[in-house]
């Protein structure tokens, strides 16, 4: 989509208009005449938003109503949502060129909407063989934001469209050594960037054991790899996502139904790939270090096993009970690794962990948890809410690690019990942060929907970049 900032005379205006409209007191102000106008109150009167669409012959009106006086994060979800309704009745009209204005409104509602129309109009097209409908312009009332803020916004947006296309990307096309790939090439193209990739042989000099082990059964070699963007002196916050690009499940192998969509098990991954990516696009002064381990899950060749008992990169050994618990044998690599070698204030994962998190809170919001971060986790959840990427905080009390331990090594990867699995993914995660500041969000509900969400079409959503972009944007005003 092209973004235009250009002042509009919505009264004589003979283009394609929206006219967002949240004040009362704005009435005359709207571009409607007598009739129209009665029509708008007598909606008003019924209900506080809605949507409505004028003849402009040979262009369109569409007057979009909301309820300026709920709180800010609902008013801003509300327009998110409105822009994504409209957007189906701009498809309909065959209308992609649009100016954007309003009364009654503030800048940061124009955003909200203008970033509701970013991320619903976005969808996965590289494998369809015709042209699908999109937005190509919008012009902004340049009232109402300026080219800075703007601009800021697009970067992070085109990020989280790219997280999006990579998650959607079928294994065949998007394998660990090609995302790799993409990833240094992007880094490369980035002011203060830097970027480390780690074949197999590098892996196994760091005696990797988790993501060697569950790279054991794929034809594909894994890869680790390393962002940095150093756009602070402070130590850096580590970012770790989960890489798995195929999760069959291993020996342990998935069912039909549990298979589907498993292209989406390196979400974490492209999450904390993309925000470090929009972070070093808007010069954020943070340091932000992304660890990536990447393979996938397979239970070809040499496949790990239930029984097996493997070494960490920190030395813990881990009695393997189920190969569908990988994740977090790579992620603990990732985080022990990231520990050792940079020294981080915090670390903070993103991972499609646990199906326990989506019967927990279904698709609503992130489930989350925390060891010696208790502040920053609180600030993350009041940001979580202001943008509506929200979390569910669950506990990492000292009784769930009984669950995971083993007869015949230091810890098992999967619990004793079937209760808790969230959470006990959790406590296993926390034993390699030791006791530096950590934060363990399960994204597993909100990575990917099998159906649309408001915003979100189906499959991938880049959910929680936006949440995460802003915790990092708090960091120099604490």
């Amino acid at each position: 989509m092209f973004y235009n900032l250009e002042p509009i005379d919505f009264k004589h205006y003979d283009g394609n208009l929206l006219f967002l409209y949240g004040d009362d007191v704005s009435d005359r102000a709207l571009p409607l005449s007598r009739k129209e106008l009665a029509l708008v109150k007598e909606r008003r009167a019924e209900k506080r938003g809605f949507i409505l669409t004028f003849d402009r012959l040979p262009s369109h009106l569409y007057l979009i109503a909301f309820d300026s006086e709920q709180p800010m994060p609902e008013c801003q979800e509300n327009l998110r949502r409105r822009a994504a309704d409209l957007l189906k009745l701009l498809e309909a009209d065959n209308v992609d060129t649009l100016a954007l204005t309003g009364a009654g409104v503030l800048a940061e509602e124009i955003l909200a909407f203008v970033e509701g129309l970013s991320l619903a109009d976005y969808s996965f097209d590289r494998y369809r063989s015709k042209n699908v409908w999109h937005l190509q312009q919008l012009h902004i009332d340049s009232l109402y934001l300026n080219a800075h803020e703007l601009e800021q916004s697009r970067h992070l947006w085109n990020r989280i469209f790219w997280c999006r296309e990579w998650v959607n990307l079928p294994v065949q096309d998007l394998n660990a050594a090609r995302f790799a790939d993409e990833l240094q090439i992007i880094a490369d193209d980035l002011d203060g960037v830097n970027c480390t990739v780690m074949d197999k042989k590098q892996i196994e000099s760091l005696r990797m054991g988790g993501l060697l082990a569950v790279n054991r059964g794929s034809v594909d070699e894994p890869r680790l790899v390393i962002l940095e963007y150093k756009g602070s002196p402070d130590a850096p916050i580590a970012l770790v996502g989960k890489g798995v690009m195929y999760d069959t499940g291993g020996l342990n192998i998935k069912p039909d139904d549990y298979m589907q969509e498993m292209k989406s098990d390196m979400a974490g991954a492209a999450t904390m790939a993309s925000l470090l990516f929009a972070a070093a696009d808007n010069h954020l002064p943070v340091h932000l270090v992304a660890i990536l381990p990447l393979t996938d899950n397979r239970p070809g060749f040499n496949a790990y096993a239930p029984d097996d008992i493997i070494t960490m990169y920190d030395g813990t050994t881990v009695e393997i009970v189920n190969t569908d618990a990988e994740g977090r044998l790579i992620l603990a690599d990732a985080i022990a690794y990231a520990n050792a070698n940079y020294n981080p204030s915090l670390i903070i994962d993103a991972a499609t962990l646990t199906g326990a998190s989506v019967r927990a809170i279904s698709t609503f919001g992130i489930a989350s948890m925390q060891q010696n971060a208790e502040n920053q986790l609180l600030m993350m959840k009041i940001i979580g809410n202001e943008v509506y990427e929200r979390l569910v905080e669950f506990p990492l009390w000292k009784e769930y690690g009984e669950f995971i331990k083993s007869e015949v090594a230091d810890l098992r990867n999967c619990a004793s019990t079937p209760q808790a699995g969230t959470i006990t993914a959790g406590k296993f995660l926390a034993h390699f942060a030791r006791q530096t500041p950590y934060i363990h969000l399960d994204i597993a509900g909100v990575a990917y929907f099998s159906k649309p969400q408001h915003y979100y079409r189906f499959g991938a959503s880049g959910y929680g970049i936006r949440l995460l972009y802003a915790f990092l944007q708090m960091q120099d005003r604490k």
